[in-house]
């Protein structure tokens, strides 16, 4: 983790823009809405978000991307000026490698998550994002976890601590 680590942005949603539809069905771009920190509730969500309570035991009660990942691919794909929001994750980090946190338990500001597995991406971010965007981020299309503990996160320093 980089000494300069940060939650850069946040994301939430109260509709979906993509749910398994047919490649010929055209997708809703719902715009996700940027807060400066959100409520994470235990084993539920975030406060807002389109998850919030979906199903229990969700493993993407919250997802992370990388502002990282996210700049490079643009670059690669050449979609420069592209919106964070487009790739539909709630967390933007700055200075840290989320594939660590996958099978790990951790706490940011105080609350914890589990990283469970790589939000893998699908078809909707060659749609919302441009051609190449999926296949960009496989492997690193950042980090679906459950909150196992009440709190708030907020945008600036991270405070990641993984726990042992």
């Amino acid at each position: 983790m980089s000494s300069e680590s940060e939650i850069v942005d946040i994301f939430i949603a109260p509709e979906h823009s993509y749910w398994h539809l047919a490649p010929t069905v055209e997708a809703k771009v719902r715009p996700m809405r940027s807060v400066s920190e959100v409520e994470c509730v235990t084993h539920t969500g975030l406060k807002g978000d389109r998850y919030f309570g979906f199903k229990q035991d969700y493993k993407g009660q919250v997802t992370f991307l990388s502002i990282e990942v996210f700049e490079n691919m643009c670059r690669e794909i050449g979609t420069d000026g592209a919106q964070p929001w487009l790739a539909r994750r709630n967390v933007l980090t700055r200075g840290v490698d989320l594939n660590q946190l996958i099978g790990r338990t951790f706490r940011i500001g105080g609350v914890r998550f589990h990283g469970v597995e790589e939000c893998a991406p699908c078809d909707w971010m060659n749609r919302a994002i441009g051609p190449g965007a999926r296949d960009y981020l496989k492997g690193r299309g950042g980090l679906r976890a459950r909150i196992l503990s009440d709190g708030v996160i907020a945008k600036g320093p991270l405070n990641l601590e993984i726990e042992t």
